[in-house]
């Protein structure tokens, strides 16, 4: 049976840096605050008009395809994570194979949010292994600034989520040495509306008995002026709960996969959590007793990117040299539905 090897790797993000201090133009924070509760100092916001999920999530694959030693006529399927796809529908993995120009390759859209890229990378690893495809590129992108409240109301979660998209090419190899270990995903739904955004949606709180529209009502029932006025067109969070189910699932979803391939905390070389909150990601690494160099953090500079986050960590701490061939890396994701998920791999 093959297994799956990282081949390339790529990333990008905007060039448009937003400081703390310049959302303190637009609502009531600081950055001591922002600092002191999540340890962001700035985030990338993608061009409001010329920059999309998509084409953030293509710039990334352009990299990686190219670091593979591939071209797109390569490349047998597309996988594509993210939360805040271009449109409703269809999903972004589409409008990659039609502006790279690829074969009509199949393409799948993963809607695990934080999660989503590992558990992208777990479903191209079965695919790999299955023999079905050779050389699959997986992306994970988000443009989140579309989408968040920029008041004093919204600022608890506007503060923390950025823009930015990163990819890599899984391909299959007969060595024994290298490639995923093996991949845990893991869900737990009761927390689904801690960590939501609920609309658009079709859940059935807001609508009313059929019976009850005529047929110009029913055009207008996906958005109401209350969904509006209760902010439920933007994300909402309940952040202490969300810190506390974290902490809980980080470790616990690292150690399944350091116990099932017979290891211990102190066999990682590189660590690369999502980047959620720094300071969840310090509570992790004190819990599993890793020194600082053997975590990768960059949401200091990039905020939250959600599907995006690991990716871009893993491309940037193998440019830095933090990643070398032989090394072991541990992937590991925490967030909304609740989803969690691992991922080990041999460099």
């Amino acid at each position: 049976m093959p297994r799956s090897i990282i081949a390339g790797i790529g990333m990008h993000v905007p060039e448009n840096v937003f400081s703390n201090q310049d959302l303190t133009k637009y609502m009531d924070t600081s950055d001591e605050w922002i600092q002191e509760r999540t340890g962001i100092q700035q985030r990338r916001y993608a061009d409001r008009k010329a920059e999309t999920t998509t084409t953030m999530g293509i710039e990334a694959a352009k990299i990686a395809i190219e670091r593979a030693g591939l071209t797109e006529q390569d490349i047998d399927f597309i996988i594509f994570a993210t939360l805040s796809p271009d449109y409703y529908f269809p999903g972004c993995g589409v409008l990659v194979q039609r502006e790279m120009k690829m074969k009509e390759i199949g393409a799948l859209d993963i809607r695990n949010q934080c999660s989503g890229f590992v558990y992208a990378i777990s479903v191209a690893d079965q695919f790999i292994k299955s023999g079905m495809y050779k050389n699959i590129l997986v992306i994970g992108s988000e443009k989140h600034s579309f989408g968040l409240d920029f008041s004093t109301k919204g600022r608890n979660i506007s503060v923390i989520f950025g823009d930015g998209a990163g990819a890599v090419v899984l391909q299959a190899t007969d060595d024994a040495e290298r490639g995923i270990l093996s991949t845990h995903l893991h869900s737990d739904g009761n927390g689904a509306e801690i960590l939501a955004m609920y609309n658009p949606g079709t859940h059935g709180n807001h609508w009313h008995h059929f019976a009850d529209f005529d047929n110009d009502d029913m055009g207008k029932a996906f958005m109401t002026h209350a969904m509006i006025d209760n902010d439920q067109n933007f994300p909402t969070m309940d952040g202490q709960a969300v810190f506390k189910k974290a902490i809980e699932k980080f470790p616990e979803v690292i150690m399944e996969a350091l116990r099932i391939n017979g290891l211990n905390p102190s066999d990682i070389d590189m660590l690369i959590p999502h980047q959620a909150n720094l300071r969840i990601s310090q509570m992790v690494q004190k819990m599993l007793k890793l020194p600082s160099e053997k975590v990768y953090n960059n949401i200091q500079r990039y905020g939250n990117t959600t599907a995006a986050s690991i990716p871009i960590a893993l491309c940037e701490a193998w440019q830095e040299g933090k990643i070398k061939e032989g090394s072991l890396v541990c992937l590991a994701a925490f967030g909304s539905g609740f989803t969690w998920a691992s991922a080990l791999i041999r460099w």
